[in-house]
């Protein structure tokens, strides 16, 4: 049964759609799956060979066109189908595969805005990582050398197409990055099928320009062409001439615009000049200037009115201050027992020294000091007479 199956032409070169199902792979790296239908389900094989041509990742539920030949699996004595190719239904494989590297990526976070580097403004080195024998390169290069002759271009010749590409590319962007020999990288290549760009989809170059200290434009295909590169990279150019543009600034604009913040400085340092002049000149045609003898004769003169306002200040303050004391010293002296004294009254005070304020505090034969304007007297009290 196997030989007369296997040898029969019909079954050699079979197409057969239908949904994937219990899809395993082993690590011989076999792929072991089947294939089913409303009608029915069949079993199929596709060999580690084989398999490693596929794009993308087959996944259950999943509906393909399966090419291959029947053959029997002579132990279970079941008829399968060998696969050597397996499409995705209605869309190419590697436009499969670009959606689901894009998704695996995108949720990685690789896509983000805030990993993306600033390109520098003026860069003095920069390394283009192409292929050395296309178009794009030569057109790159002019570009470059006609904007800004000040930068120092570096060519990394790798191949941009093949199964050698993809390494090539991520060697190269390592290589510049480990040796420090760009401010700026440039890579990409030119138009082309998918199949052609297909290098710039692969997720070893992803991986590379992500991790690449240098900042880097991809600059692939035309401009309808989006690869994975272009939404690894920190900048994306729509053709390599337009990465060329991205990449530095026109001399020409550069030189247009310092020769107009030259005039405006020009005209600044210009108007502050004048501004200067024309204070200088009002300052010159002040008096202070041109007649300093007179302004001096005026300042004495005003020195002259001070001074004497200061001294008649002073002798107003010392008249009101003599007139203040002389009243002070009027009443404290109305206030002294001495002139109640020199009206003829006397002081009686104990031989303690305490003033007698009544007749009532003394005895006959207490001795006491009269004291008058003019002296005092000891006098011995003889009698009292108290006035009721």
């Amino acid at each position: 049964m196997k030989a007369h199956i296997e040898s029969e032409p019909l079954f050699m070169n079979v197409c057969i759609k239908g949904e994937l199902s219990n899809y395993k792979i082993y690590p011989s790296g076999h792929h072991y799956f089947s294939l089913k239908d409303g009608g029915g389900s069949l079993r199929c094989v596709m060999f580690r060979g084989s398999a490693m041509k596929l794009r993308y990742r087959p996944e259950n539920g999943m509906s393909v066109l399966a090419y291959g030949r029947i053959a029997v699996y002579e132990r279970d004595g079941a008829y399968q189908l060998q696969c050597s190719q397996l499409m995705p239904e209605g869309t190419g494989d590697l436009q499969l595969a670009f959606e689901q590297l894009k998704a695996k990526l995108s949720d990685e976070g690789l896509f983000d805005r805030a990993h993306k580097k600033p390109l520098p403004a003026m860069p003095e080195k920069i390394a283009i990582i192409t292929s050395s024998a296309g178009a794009a390169v030569h057109d790159m290069i002019r570009i470059l050398g006609r904007r800004w002759p000040m930068s120092k271009v570096l060519l990394l010749p790798v191949r941009v197409q093949g199964v050698e590409a993809p390494p090539e590319i991520a060697g190269a962007i390592r290589y510049a990055n480990e040796f420090k020999v760009a401010d700026l990288i440039i890579t990409g290549r030119g138009g082309g099928s998918i199949e052609d760009l297909w290098a710039f989809n692969d997720e070893r170059v992803a991986r590379a320009i992500y991790a690449s200290e240098i900042p880097v434009i991809s600059a692939v295909g035309h401009e309808p062409d989006v690869t994975i590169s272009d939404y690894v990279a920190d900048a994306r150019a729509s053709t390599p001439s337009n990465a060329a543009e991205i990449a530095v600034p026109d001399c020409d604009d550069m030189r247009n615009h310092l020769n107009k913040l030259e005039a405006l400085v020009s005209q600044s340092v210009d108007a502050k000049l004048r501004n200067y002049r024309e204070r200088l000149r009002n300052i010159g045609s002040k008096s202070v200037i041109t007649d300093p003898v007179t302004q001096i004769d005026n300042r004495r003169q005003n020195l002259d009115y001070i001074y004497r306002r200061l001294i008649a200040a002073q002798e107003s303050i010392v008249s009101k201050s003599r007139r203040n004391f002389v009243s002070l010293a009027a009443s404290l002296d109305a206030m002294s027992p001495l002139r109640v004294l020199s009206r003829g009254y006397t002081v009686a005070s104990k031989e303690s020294g305490e003033t007698v304020k009544q007749a009532s505090e003394l005895k006959a034969g207490d001795k006491i000091t009269l004291r008058f304007s003019d002296g005092e007297a000891g006098c011995t009290v003889d009698s009292l007479k108290l006035n009721n």
